[in-house]
């Protein structure tokens, strides 16, 4: 048995953790087999995403009237861990975790009915187009523009550095529908854009440094006309929206990280024990059972504490300071581990040859997805 099997979590319910072998059962049968074809091609196959819903794996916590299963968070928690303790590049909680949110929150009762029971079967894969090539985190200064002309809006611009930007069908796009407004940030909308707009084109699936099978992608947008129905809540409200939905895409990024850290050290357990050097098990050398036992106590702790932090956004409690002191710990142990677990299987010579250097890489894009750790630090030294 794993760690992950023996920690005798205690944020979960019985029902939570019934859930969890039902997902652990269709990733080891339809996802596990795949993922070296999936990095080889720069994308997952589409066709997993409706087998996912089927099980009830996708938007978990969308009202039972919209097409949902009217759950809490942590069975969101549960397909998070799973699927990055196993190692499957798929992106699920982008919509799951995040896209849906919005909707849920701020959709009119027309895009809800129409757009939720998709999203929950599968039949429609969904993004959010944020970053642009010159900006990153600084949502304020976006250049894309959404500009009325009737009872349309019609926007221009381009994004980058998408997720599921090669998959998706539909795009939650951030654009100025208002660029002489100061605060900037009040200029700022989200409007549904569906793929098959004309205008719309999908740029190039981004080559990443880890996370190959990941689509993430440019996108380009040249006269583009929506209804003005496609906005989402109110116009000039985007950027509230934005930020009133960090904790929970922080406190995912967190949970996905811990788990693909313990599934690295999990591994590493079992192959230094199974490697001889000089004449008996690596596991034998002192230098080996410390840096494992630095490691577990990590994880042992970092488990806890995502418990708390689990706890408290089930009650609708953990502040943005937190979701963002998440993130950083455990994408930053997530790297401690994948480094020092790369060590011992031999180091970046064997970079090719172990799925603890796919982990290692991935573990790269993990500290900057959602916000750079130098960003966390800021956003928690605030309330010092």
């Amino acid at each position: 048995m794993t760690m992950l099997e023996t920690l005798g979590r205690t944020v979960y319910t019985p029902d939570h953790e019934a859930f969890r072998e039902t997902v652990r059962s269709f990733l080891h049968k339809e996802a596990v087999p795949h993922i070296q074809r999936w990095d080889d091609q720069g994308i997952v196959d589409k066709d997993i995403w409706p087998k996912a819903g089927e099980l009830g794996m996708l938007c978990p916590t969308v009202p039972t009237e919209y097409g949902g299963l009217g759950l809490d968070f942590g069975y969101n928690a549960i397909i998070d861990e799973e699927v990055a303790y196993a190692g499957t590049p798929l992106g699920f909680s982008l919509q799951s975790d995040i896209v849906v949110n919005y909707l849920v929150s701020y959709g009119s009762e027309e895009q809800k009915r129409h757009w939720l029971p998709k999203l929950v079967s599968g039949e429609v894969v969904t993004a959010i187009a944020m970053t642009e090539p010159g900006t990153g985190s600084d949502l304020q200064s976006i250049r894309t523009t959404a500009k009325k002309d009737g009872n349309h809006y019609v926007i221009n611009g381009s994004k980058t550095y998408i997720t599921n930007g090669q998959n998706a069908d539909l795009v939650l796009v951030c654009c100025k529908t208002d660029t002489e407004v100061q605060p900037a940030w009040k200029g700022v909308s989200i409007i549904l854009v569906e793929a098959t707009r004309e205008g719309f084109k999908r740029g190039r699936n981004l080559d990443k440094i880890g996370q190959d099978a990941a689509d993430t992608s440019e996108l380009f947008f040249e006269d583009v006309r929506v209804p003005m129905t496609n906005c989402l809540g109110e116009e000039g409200k985007g950027f509230i929206y934005l930020m009133s939905e960090l904790p929970q895409e922080r406190l995912s990024i967190a949970i996905s990280s811990h788990a693909s850290a313990q599934r690295a050290f999990d591994d590493t357990v079992a192959f230094v024990k199974d490697r001889k050097a000089f004449g008996k098990p690596v596991f034998d050398f002192q230098n080996t059972r410390f840096t494992l036992a630095d490691l577990k106590s990590k994880l042992q702790v970092g488990w806890a504490h995502l418990d708390w932090a689990l706890a408290r956004h089930l009650k609708r409690q953990l502040t943005p300071e937190e979701g963002a002191a998440a993130k950083l710990f455990h994408t930053e142990l997530q790297w401690e581990v994948m480094d020092k677990c790369l060590q011992l299987h031999g180091g970046a010579g064997y970079m090719n040859e172990y799925p603890i250097a796919r982990a290692w890489r991935g573990a790269r894009v993990s500290r900057i997805y959602g916000g750079t750790n130098e960003i966390m630090k800021e956003l928690i030294g605030r309330t010092l």
